[in-house]
C-alpha cells in the first residue's frame, strides 16, 4: 500500500522524536524536516499556541507540498500568571536554552510555596494538508512546579514539572511513560485516531 508522506515540522529533535514515536504504526510515511531541503524557520508570531501550531504547519506544508503537522507548546505557570506560555521555548531571551530557561523560571518562583507552584503543559497541534483547512488538536496536562531539576530524560521543562499524580517529574519518565500522560501525548492520541480515518492514496 502507498503511504504518503507527512511532514514533523519542527527543528526541535526530542520533540520530532517524541511525535514520531507517538504515531508509528500508522499508514502514513513520517518524515522530519531533515527529510527536506533546508529553509528559513517562520517567524512564530502568534498570540496563542493554536495560531503558531497553524502558521508553522501551514509554512511547511506549502514549502515542500506536503502534509505536514507541527505543535506549538509550553508551560502556563498560574504563580506567574500564565507565563511563560507561547513563549516557553525563548522564556530567558533569543540564545535561550533549556536550563537558561529553566533557571529563570526557578528565580521567578523563587519564595513561592510548593501549594502555589500549581501549572500546566499546554500543546496544540495544527495538520496541514496543502489546499484544505487546518486540522486541530489540543491536550493539556496538570501539574506543580519542583524547587529543583530532576532527570535527565526529556525536553524543556521537563525537569521541573511534576505531573499530578505523580511523584516524578517528566525528566526522570521514560519517552514511552511521559507520551502516556503528557499535553503532547494527549493531543497526538486524538491526531492518531484522526490519521488513522483519513484516506491515504
Amino acid at each position: 500500500m502507498h503511504r504518503r508522506p507527512l511532514l514533523v515540522g519542527t527543528g526541535n529533535k526530542g520533540k520530532a522524536a517524541e511525535i514520531a514515536h507517538a504515531l508509528e504504526g500508522l499508514p502514513w510515511d513520517i518524515k522530519t524536516l531533515a527529510d527536506f531541503p533546508r529553509v528559513p524557520e517562520p517567524v512564530e508570531d502568534g498570540d496563542s499556541f493554536e495560531a503558531n501550531a497553524i502558521k508553522k504547519a501551514a509554512y511547511y506544508a506549502q514549502c515542500f507540498n506536503v502534509a505536514c503537522l507541527a505543535d506549538d507548546s509550553g508551560l502556563m505557570v498560574d504563580a506567574l500568571n500564565g507565563e511563560p506560555g507561547i513563549y516557553s521555548a525563548r522564556y530567558s531571551g533569543d540564545n535561550a536554552t533549556d536550563a537558561s530557561n529553566n533557571e529563570k523560571l526557578l528565580h521567578a518562583l523563587a519564595g513561592v510555596e510548593a501549594p502555589d507552584r500549581t501549572a500546566r503543559f499546554v500543546c496544540c497541534i495544527a495538520m496541514v494538508k496543502p489546499g484544505t483547512e487546518p486540522h486541530i488538536e489540543k491536550g493539556i496536562v496538570e501539574g506543580t512546579i519542583g524547587s529543583e531539576p530532576r532527570g535527565q530524560m526529556g525536553f524543556g521543562y521537563d525537569p521541573l514539572f511534576f505531573p499530578d499524580g505523580f511523584q516524578t517529574t517528566f525528566g526522570e519518565m521514560t519517552a514511552s511513560e511521559k507520551l502516556g500522560i503528557s499535553h503532547r501525548g494527549r493531543a497526538l492520541e486524538k491526531l492518531r485516531a484522526h490519521l488513522a480515518a483519513q484516506r491515504t492514496h
